[in-house]
């Protein structure tokens, strides 16, 4: 028998029976959506949770901070042991030259107040290259500042709900809700970088001489530009200042000249460097998956790192195992569904006993017989799988549509655009190859009880 007619004799059985065929594929189109739909909320929280940690910092960046004082046996190490090691251009080229590792990005922080109007904030005033900031930040409005223009300064979206009224002490944002009346842009704005100094004056201290602690000076610096996004929008460059490197290094020199610089490292009896050290480095690795051996080499090295990938890692083994139990919970319904196409292909057998005794007598091949009935598993499983993988992509929807617009979904963090569903396009071809493999598994053993009737029972029955 040909496999033509093979297909064309399943499908004209099944459609004798409509009832008993559109009862199992339903058990079939239940069962594929469930297992669809299941592993696309696993798919989808593991997306929003990588977006999220993305949007805090690169997946595959590596920071490196300040070596450690203390060797891993518990050794203190010396000036020279810690100068050799603090963050400078060796050390970029000294990571440049590990296997994965594609950039090295400087970093030079200093503690900063910020002035303007009645108000007064607190940051970091991070110094980066040209390329880093090129590559990492998007503005609202300025541009980037270049290695080679003066000092100016590019400032976080959120770093305004820092500032508080100098002579109330109030947060603004956080007491009111409401944004200081602030335009960094355009607002004449004062940096004070020497912060002891500054207060020590306020309270009228006095220093070590008796004298009465003088005002430190203020300078205006212009604004470069401003992080694209709202005061509530949360991101990697959101809370700080920004400024290109060498425009802050000169600055510090001018300002502290042969005293020790805030946040530099110094020597044991308190005297700075002589020359000024990185206060981290970001290093980038060419993919996720290198970014813990990378780690392990450099903290080997003596140097305290941070990656957002050890969380990420952490957290994707928690999300593996929930992705798990929810395709469990799916694969039950589908479970359920093969047991109702057992039962169809059973009772299929049970009243076409007869047919099949006259297609043995006529010379039909044993394993003709068990390929007509594993066929019609196939179809019932194709159908079935095809109807649920289509409803899966309408449920889909509806999930997301609800979830984006609800306030149980903003409470979770859910923003319009962003999917708690997500069905990626290899799941559905999957799905329905797994629906007909299911059904073709449970069409097994009822096609060898046909394969074993006999010939002449089979054509005595009634």
């Amino acid at each position: 028998m040909k496999f033509s007619d093979l297909l064309t004799m399943s499908l004209s059985s099944l459609f004798k029976r409509k009832a008993r065929t559109i009862l199992t594929c339903l058990g079939v189109v239940v069962g594929t959506v469930s297992i669809v739909v299941m592993i696309s909320l696993g798919i989808g929280m593991k997306k929003t949770m990588l977006d999220d940690a993305s949007s805090y910092g690169s997946l595959t960046e590596i920071t490196v901070n300040q070596p450690e004082s203390y060797t891993n046996d518990g050794k203190e190490r010396s000036d020279r042991e810690l100068e050799a090691l603090y963050l400078s251009d060796e050390r970029i080229d000294e990571f440049l030259a590990m296997d994965h590792v594609t950039a090295v990005y400087p970093e030079l922080s200093v503690s900063i107040l910020i002035k303007t109007g009645p108000y007064i904030g607190y940051t970091d005033l991070t110094g980066m290259t040209y390329e880093a900031m090129k590559n990492n930040m998007q503005l609202s409005s300025g541009n980037i500042p270049d290695d080679n223009d003066p000092l100016s300064i590019v400032y976080g979206n959120t770093i305004l709900s820092n500032f508080s009224n100098e002579k109330t002490g109030s947060y603004v944002y956080w007491d009111t809700g409401k944004v200081p009346d602030v335009d960094l842009m355009h607002d004449a704005v004062f940096i004070i970088f020497d912060q002891n100094a500054y207060f020590s004056a306020k309270s009228g201290s006095k220093d070590e001489n008796g004298n009465a602690v003088r005002m430190p000076k203020k300078y205006v610096i212009p604004t470069a530009g401003m992080i694209k996004g709202e005061i509530s929008d949360y991101g990697a460059y959101g809370y700080g200042a920004y400024c290109n490197i060498n425009a802050l290094e000169d600055m510090l020199k001018r300002i502290y000249r042969n005293k020790t610089i805030p946040g530099q490292p110094s020597r044991k009896n308190g005297k700075p460097f002589k020359r000024m050290f990185y206060s981290s480095l970001k290093v980038e690795v060419d993919n996720m998956e290198n970014v813990s051996a990378v780690q392990k080499q450099i903290q080997e090295m003596g140097y305290r790192t941070y990656a957002e990938a050890e969380w990420i890692e952490s957290e994707m083994k928690a999300m593996n195992v929930i992705q798990a139990v929810l395709g469990g919970i799916g694969a039950v319904s589908l479970l359920v569904a093969a047991i109702g196409i057992t039962n169809t292909m059973m009772m299929s057998i049970y009243e076409r006993t007869k047919e099949i005794g006259i297609m043995k007598v006529i010379g039909c091949r044993i394993r003709d017989i068990q390929s007509l009935f594993l066929i019609e598993a196939a179809y019932i499983g194709f159908i079935g799988g095809t109807m649920g993988v289509i409803f899966s992509y309408l449920l889909s929807v509806l999930i997301n549509h609800v979830v984006t617009n609800s306030e149980i979904g903003a409470e979770m963090g859910f923003q319009a655009g962003s999917a708690l569903s997500v069905i990626p396009v290899w799941l559905g071809p999957v799905a329905v190859i797994f629906a007909i493999l299911i059904a073709m598994v449970a069409g097994f053993f009822p096609s060898l009880r046909a394969m074993k009737l006999s010939p002449l029972a089979a054509i005595r029955a009634e």
